[in-house]
């Protein structure tokens, strides 16, 4: 006899934590329905090659199982289902990083994911991604290149790809990813969603493999801000054995004390540095370029300062991360199962990191000297603005483009986010609805939200206001559309002075 045999015959139109709390406790639903749901579509075809190794029914059913009995008030995110990138331990279940030759079983789960489990979600799988999570594609594994969920032409975005796919494809109400490069961040921005790149530290990375381990970040993704603030309340904390976890400290939103309920507040006032004109790069793509102009001509309109800022001490930075001693970081992560099986690598995770053995310990000193000297010049900035807003692609590409021209194609997705955990800051993409002309009309477009470390939960504040109440995005395949439809497109921008402040 089954016991579960009080089936669903589909996911939920909406499974935001919000509304499977209200179904969970109306009796409308159950956990055990849910997964019945998601399991009948992760076990079908796969054709965006989101899962590397989806959870089976019985698996899933295990975590319900361990929901008997418990009081839904006591778990924050109680029968919530969620993805983990393959680089992420889940205890039992292999752990790939897209490299089978690499694949081990740990017997524990990595501390965030063990964080959330306790908590009541429910995990539903483990995800595609760029192999060792090296890469902004998604198309740099030997499971096949991630498909967007929304145009199974263009790219999903990487190394979280899958993850991103998963909660884009409504089969998980938030994903973990990892960023370290803006990982977590261009899969949010091609999907429509919400990418929450944490401060460095506050999300243990114990129990993942590491890419960078001085910069490796675990990323969550979510269809809503607030998705995103449950999520990240949970999942922070420090773990015994992370050298590189550090307590989260945050600090008060621009211009507001972070005191009391959050709720959506007003961009009225809040100072955003925008990159000068002339050092924004969308590589010829007009429908970005025009989306960016577009995001700026909204943030005026509600109010905010737009203040041009001098990017080239960030872009700078972002040249230091592929450019310089950094790669080599990469190769000392797995520098002793490369040396044992090379040919196990994907040909261009092999390039990239074989390519690390020409920097010296020398050259690495020169570079950390440089990142000083850099990031001196950036914290200039801050004195002058609140957050910093750049695109969070400078463009995108579809799956046969980034074949003909795999490092090149790629690395333009990085042109706004290499910086970020280099520097130690946080951040936050949020949909910018979609674009409207070019080639590339009709797909989502995102921005990023930058802020100092420990400022996230100011920003997820600002993709509220951004958004409406709940900072939802779309990320939905079956009803793309504009976040906020009928803006008109904005030209440029000017540095505001304090006389333009409303």
């Amino acid at each position: 006899m089954n016991p579960y045999n009080d089936t669903l015959e589909t996911v939920p139109e909406s499974i935001s934590i919000a509304a499977l709390d209200a179904r969970y406790r109306d009796g409308s639903l159950t956990p055990a329905r849910l997964v019945e749901a998601i399991a009948a579509r992760t076990t079908a075809e796969d054709s965006h090659h989101a899962w590397i190794r989806a959870l089976t029914r019985d698996e899933m059913m295990r975590y319900v199982d361990a929901l008997q009995g418990k009081d839904i008030d006591t778990l924050p995110l109680y029968g919530i289902p969620f993805a983990i990138k393959d680089n992420i331990d889940l205890a039992g279940i292999p752990t790939t990083a897209a490299c089978p030759a690499y694949a081990y079983t740990p017997e524990q789960s990595a501390a965030v994911v063990g964080r959330l489990i306790a908590a009541g979600a429910i995990p539903i799988g483990k995800t595609n991604l760029d192999q060792f999570a090296t890469g902004l594609s998604g198309q740099r594994s030997p499971h096949g290149a991630c498909r967007n969920a929304l145009d199974p032409r263009y790219a999903s975005g990487g190394s979280s790809s899958g993850s991103a796919v998963a909660v884009a494809l409504g089969l998980a109400t938030f994903s973990l990813g990892t960023d370290t490069a803006g990982s977590g961040r261009v899969p949010a921005a091609f999907h429509g969603l919400i990418g929450l790149k944490p401060t460095k530290g506050v999300l243990s990375t114990l129990g993942v493999v590491p890419a960078c381990k001085s910069l490796d970040c675990v990323s969550i993704f979510a269809r809503s801000a607030d998705d995103a603030q449950q999520v990240f309340d949970v999942a922070r904390g420090v773990a015994d054995g992370d050298p590189y976890a550090r307590e989260w400290q945050p600090s008060k939103p621009p211009h507001e004390s972070s005191g009391g309920p959050r709720s959506a507040r007003s961009l009225d006032g809040v100072r955003f540095g925008v990159p000068r004109a002339d050092q924004r790069e969308f590589y010829g793509d007009i429908s970005y370029s025009a989306a960016f102009d577009t995001a700026l001509g909204r943030l005026r309109s509600a109010g905010a300062q737009l203040v041009e800022i001098d990017f080239e001490p960030f872009l700078a930075t972002a040249r230091l991360l592929y450019e310089g001693p950094w790669v080599a970081e990469r190769l000392a992560a797995v520098r002793p199962f490369v040396a044992e099986q090379p040919d196990a690598l994907h040909p261009v995770i092999r390039e990239i990191i074989g390519g690390a053995a020409r920097w010296s310990a020398a050259d690495a000193f020169a570079a950390f000297d440089q990142l000083a000297v850099l990031r001196m010049q950036a914290d200039k900035v801050w004195g002058e603005i609140d957050v910093m807003i750049t695109p969070t692609s400078a463009t995108t590409a579809t799956v046969a483009e980034l074949e003909a021209d795999p490092i090149r194609v790629n690395s333009r997705f990085g042109y706004y986010t290499n910086f970020v955990n280099l520097l130690d800051l946080s951040a936050l993409a949020v949909p910018a609805g979609v674009c409207a002309d070019g080639r590339h009309a009709g797909l989502p477009f995102g921005v990023t939200f930058v802020g100092r470390a420990h400022q996230d939960a100011a920003l997820l504040d600002l993709a509220r206001a951004w958004l409406g109440e709940s900072g939802r995005g779309h990320g939905n395949p079956q009803a793309v559309h504009a976040v906020h439809p009928g803006q008109n497109t904005a030209t440029g921008v000017e540095a505001d002075s304090p006389k333009h402040a409303r």
